[in-house]
Parts: C-alpha cells; structure tokens; sequence
C-alpha cells in the first residue's frame, strides 16, 4: 500500500488589495488545485477580501492583514509572520509588487518564496520570477504563472474564476432590505469605479438603460458603494426611481449574494464587474480610460463595449483631454 505520511502541501497565498484582481486571483488557486488536489491554500489579505475568499472554496483559511493600506508598518508585519511560523507553510505566492507585502512570508520562515521581483525585493523573495509583460499580458497571466515551476508556459485554458453564492445569505439581504424578489427578470447596473471617473459610462446612459428594460417588465438594481451613492441616485431620479438602489446598503457579501440573482449585468470596468464574471452572469462590459486586453472580464458570457480611441487606454482617474469620449461615444 501506498505511504499517506507526506503532508499535503500548505500554500500561503498574499493577496492582492482590490477586489477586481482578488477575484483575478481565483484562477490561480484553482491552478494550484489542479496541480496538487490535496494542498491546502490559506489566503492572507485585507479584511474586507475575507466574503470574497468566503465564496472561493479553494481556500482553506482567509487570514485577515491588520495593516492599514499603504503602511509600512515593519514591525507589525514581521511580528505577524512570526505568529504564522505555527503553520508551517511550504511555500508562499506574493501576489502584489511591494517590498512591505514581502516582509510577512519572509519572518514566517516560509522556504519557498515565490513572486516578481517587485521593488528590490532580492532575500525576502527567493523564488524570482521574471516578469516578462509580452508573454504574460494580462493581470491573470501574471497570477497563474506564479503557480508554475519556473519556466513552465502557461496552460492552453486557464480557468475562469468561479465564485459560489450564499443563496441563503442573498434571501436573508432581501429581507434585510425589505424587498421582495418578483419573478420578472433582473437587471444589475454597476455604474461606480473605485479608480476615478475616466472608467464611469455616463450615469445618464445608465439611465437610458434602465428605462428601455423597465418598459420590457425588468426589475432594475443599482449596485455601488457609500462612495456610488451620488451616481446611483442620479440614475433611480432619471428613472423617476423605479429602480431599487442599493448604493451604500450593501457590504461585499451581500453585493455578491444579490448579483447572483440577476440575469444581466452592465458594468463598468470595476471590482463588481470581476464579480458578476465570476458569477457567470451575461455581462456587457464597459471600458474607457484601462485596457480590456490587462484585466478583461474571465467569463464566456462577457461581452467588452470599447472602443479603442488614438487616446485610450490612458489610465487616468480623470480625463486629461476633457471629453471622456472613449465613455460619451459608447
């Protein structure tokens, strides 16, 4: 009979700091999965990722980070990976570019420590990665290969990220908000950006949309954080608000749970697009100031609106020419 003695593999896995490339993440985790079916992933990332990672079953342990985004805090940091040498992890995958993201796996006495090179980071990470952008061009390539023994190319097909509702929690929210699901099919409008307004299409086309599927029976919901509270109410008062806003009522679990009961998504290139993705919802996809072939949406449904202006993609949070056509002329 086969030896069972060898520990499966524990893989510690530093997380990205937005929700669009967390969920961009997935498709790494699901790669280690299918390399190594018994190894255990922990993710350790910013508290707010913990109801993304909830929804991954890939992961074994989300491990909530203390530190405040942006902050060094070294001793914080190498005090923390201290506290994760009890785990004896194999090896850890540094998703992100910075010399404070690499402090923590260093002083958990983690062997293998695998990313990019990132900023200066020779020592902490011993498992350099070279990161060539023509063969890795998107955001997801980048991941993956991280999971791949150097030099190995990447997968014909990597595997869209997956995220799996919590039905029970999605019902619970309903109620919460005092709404009740009608059977008339959903449409979700996603209008926010985290990054700035060179990635919001014109609330006012929102708009436009909203009122042609209202017309059709639709039910409408605007999803958005406290931060889309002024866009998503600017779209319900051009709908004589008809449509149920959730702007700022929602956290991340629940956007989530509520997301997976649409039938359609038209979003911005934005965390919540990534999200309804990896939900395998029919999403319309906008983009204006990024790049759609770096962080495409991972779903067969989606369809990308851009339109590849002499000026885009500039990756600026405002446009710097002031006519936001790549946006106004969708």
């Amino acid at each position: 009979m086969p030896s069972h003695t060898q520990q499966p593999k524990k893989i510690l896995v530093l997380g990205p700091s937005w929700v669009g490339d967390m969920v961009l993440a997935q498709s790494l985790l699901k790669t280690l999965k299918q390399k190594n079916p018994d190894c255990q992933i922990d993710v350790a990332a910013p508290a707010w990722t913990l109801p993304l990672l909830a929804r991954m079953p890939e992961v074994s342990e989300a491990i909530a980070l203390p530190f405040k985004h942006g902050q060094l805090a070294f001793w914080e940091r190498v005090k923390f990976g201290r506290e994760l040498r009890q785990h004896a992890y194999h090896q850890a995958i540094i998703l992100t570019n910075s010399y404070k993201s690499a402090i923590l796996p260093f002083f958990a006495n983690i062997p293998q420590r695998t990313s990019f090179l990132g900023e200066m980071r020779y020592g902490l990470i011993n498992d350099i990665r070279k990161l060539d952008k023509k063969t890795l061009p998107r955001t997801v390539d980048r991941f993956v290969s991280l999971g791949l023994e150097i030099g190995s190319a990447l997968p014909k097909e990597i595997s869209n990220p997956n995220l799996v509702a919590d039905k029970k929690n999605a019902t619970a929210t309903l109620k919460k908000l005092s709404l009740n699901k009608t059977k008339n099919k959903i449409l979700g409008l996603c209008p926010g950006a985290e990054y700035g307004e060179a990635k919001r299409w014109p609330s006012e086309y929102y708009a436009e949309v909203a009122n042609a599927a209202l017309k059709k029976g639709w039910d409408v919901w605007l999803f958005g954080s406290e931060k889309d509270i002024p866009v998503t109410e600017a779209i319900n008062q051009l709908t004589q608000h008809q449509c149920i806003d959730l702007g700022g009522k929602t956290k991340l679990g629940e956007a989530i749970d509520l997301m997976s009961l649409c039938d359609t998504v038209i979003s911005n290139d934005s965390g919540l697009m990534h999200v309804a993705a990896a939900l395998n919802k029919k999403l319309i996809a906008i983009y204006g100031s990024s790049d759609p072939h770096h962080t495409p949406p991972m779903s067969t449904k989606a369809i990308v609106e851009y339109l590849s202006l002499s000026c885009s993609p500039c990756f600026k949070r405002e446009c710097p020419l002031g006519h936001l056509d790549c946006l106004k002329k969708i």
